[in-house]
């Protein structure tokens, strides 16, 4: 891929890995990483739409993005972790969840597929997950987390259609990374297997092979680590 590419989330344990990934290939004219830590041009809060069209156009400035990834994510803050039963739930929480998962990414979209080519191949990815699947839900619980992840899913999912009107071969799409050894799962490790857990660095190389293989008639879908098709 040519262009630019960008990674929203970069100060994040993937979310950095994919920035420092894409800078040491060196397939890309310009790599952008955005975080709201960071200030300056790299700043980004998805809470601020502001934020995310000043990062746009700070993007524009430069060759056309041609990879654009969300890579954030909310499962819990302080001593606000998800629900276990309905009970738990709180609209407070719930908002907050909904805002960073799930409006947040379709503002991203908003702003930056406008500024990516209107020709050629192009991948906007927002990071998601396998427990947002509807249809995979055996257990129950961590109620905001799911019905966010679902909600970004059926946005991204909206949002392929339209895209494809303006650019047929621009792919839009959600990834599940797997369980990786960041922050955002430290608390829920205890039961993953070792050879499922994996590194910042390792996840992001198999996000970006998986990434690599997407083909347009994947636009809309969620994908897993191994490119395997998780269903709705």
């Amino acid at each position: 891929m040519t262009g630019a590419a960008v990674i929203i989330g970069a100060s994040g344990g993937i979310g950095a890995a994919l920035e420092a990934a894409l800078i040491e290939e060196a397939t890309f004219e310009k790599v952008y990483g955005f975080a709201r830590s960071r200030s300056g041009a790299q700043h980004l809060d998805l809470l601020d739409e502001t934020s995310i069209a000043a990062a746009a156009a700070h993007v524009a400035t430069g060759p056309a993005p041609t990879l654009v990834i969300v890579a954030t994510g909310l499962l819990h803050a302080g001593e606000r972790g998800p629900e276990k039963a309905m009970r738990e739930l709180d609209p407070a929480w719930l908002a907050e969840t909904y805002a960073i998962n799930a409006i947040g990414p379709a503002l991203v979209a908003k702003h930056f597929l406008p500024i990516m080519p209107k020709t050629g191949r192009a991948v906007f990815a927002s990071l998601s997950a396998r427990v947002g699947s509807i249809s995979d839900n055996k257990l129950g619980g961590w109620h905001g987390y799911r019905a966010s992840k679902a909600a970004l899913n059926m946005l991204m999912r909206g949002i392929a259609i339209e895209e494809k009107r303006r650019n047929d071969r621009t792919i839009v799409v959600t990834l599940h990374p797997g369980t990786v050894d960041t922050a955002l799962s430290k608390p829920f490790q205890g039961n993953v297997q070792a050879s499922r857990l994996f590194t910042p660095d390792r996840a992001a190389l198999q996000l970006l092979d998986t990434i690599e293989e997407l083909k347009a008639p994947d636009s809309g879908k969620l994908f897993d680590f191994e490119g395997k098709e998780v269903p709705f």
